[in-house]
């Protein structure tokens, strides 16, 4: 899907793309491209004179992904895409030439979304293509920091249930909140190579000196809430640890309690076993030596002997 974006009364609109000369008409400043098709593909290719190659987009060296050429500024950035089952980074490239900005990426994402709801609704929330481009990383680390909430807001869940010495933590509980933190400490690391992400590909783009005074305000006080939200990482991280520490205490409190349960009935039925085993069964005046049922009921005793204790324990929820 391919869009451009140009200006009507101050709020960014959306303008129909027919051809190359639609992307290149007075007033587009923004084209926004979701997983391109290969006609979609010469058509950028054509008006911005360069060859769009994914391999370059997901290279991770920093000359790869923030660099400068005669089609103009490469940024190719994360950016935060959250799912039912978690949240993974995804690349978005960025190109700003001749006060156009082209952005290319394969999902639709949550900041992209918010933004232009943004554009659309305030009137002179964006005036050019620089704007845009600063805007919608703005709009990256708010949504960044809310999701650091939501980390938090579970992590506060998985702290009551590990804290809370009223309830019993059964194994079922504890494979589940082990699950729980697990999936906060990735999520949590998502968050945080984002940050790094966005942080780098902004220190760029105020090297390059294309921005205006009030821009590389703006562009510094982003820079500030990244450092900001990097140091909440850590104390999430630490936060994470300290759940896992504890939550392995009370798993290894379980197991010791198990293991002394078991000890327990080994020393109680050690003496029976040892007279047991000197006597044996070896007396004349027994009477299941006679009886023609002697040896079924054994066996059946044997059986029932190995299954009550089991089921003992499972009662208890100690197996």
């Amino acid at each position: 899907m391919l869009t451009a974006y140009g200006f009507v009364e101050g709020r960014l609109r959306p303008v129909a793309v027919e051809s190359a000369d639609d992307l290149t008409r007075e007033g587009v400043v923004w084209i926004d491209s979701v997983e391109p098709n290969e006609h979609e593909r010469a058509l950028l290719q054509q008006v911005f004179r360069r060859k769009l190659n994914d391999d370059e987009v997901e290279d991770i060296e920093d000359s790869a992904r923030c660099f400068v050429d005669e089609a103009g500024i490469h940024l190719n950035s994360f950016f935060l895409h959250q799912f039912n089952d978690g949240a993974d980074v995804v690349t978005v490239s960025f190109l700003l030439n001749d006060g156009r900005l082209l952005s290319i990426r394969n999902e639709e994402l949550a900041a992209f979304r918010l933004f232009r709801m943004r554009a659309r609704m305030q009137a002179d929330y964006v005036h050019s293509a620089e704007d845009v481009l600063l805007a919608i990383y703005d709009v990256a680390v708010e949504y960044a920091a809310d999701m650091l909430e939501g980390v938090y807001a579970d992590l506060d869940k998985v702290s009551r249930r590990v804290l809370n010495r009223h309830n019993v933590m059964t194994d079922t509980v504890m494979a589940d909140t082990v699950a729980d933190i697990a999936t906060q400490e990735d999520l949590n690391g998502k968050v945080r190579l984002d940050l790094m992400d966005t942080r780098r590909s902004l220190s760029f783009l105020l090297r390059c000196r294309v921005l205006k005074q009030t821009q590389e305000d703006d562009l510094r006080e982003v820079l500030r809430d990244l450092e900001s939200l990097n140091n909440h990482t850590g104390f999430l991280f630490d936060k994470i640890n300290f759940l896992m520490d504890a939550l392995m205490g009370l798993i290894n409190l379980q197991q010791n309690k198990i293991i002394k349960i078991f000890s327990i009935a080994a020393v109680v039925f050690l003496p029976p076993t040892v007279i047991a085993s000197i006597y044996g069964m070896n007396f004349g005046a027994m009477p299941e030596l006679q009886w023609h049922f002697g040896y079924p009921f054994a066996l059946v005793l044997m059986v029932l002997s190995g299954i009550a204790p089991y089921w003992f324990f499972k009662r208890k929820g100690w197996l």
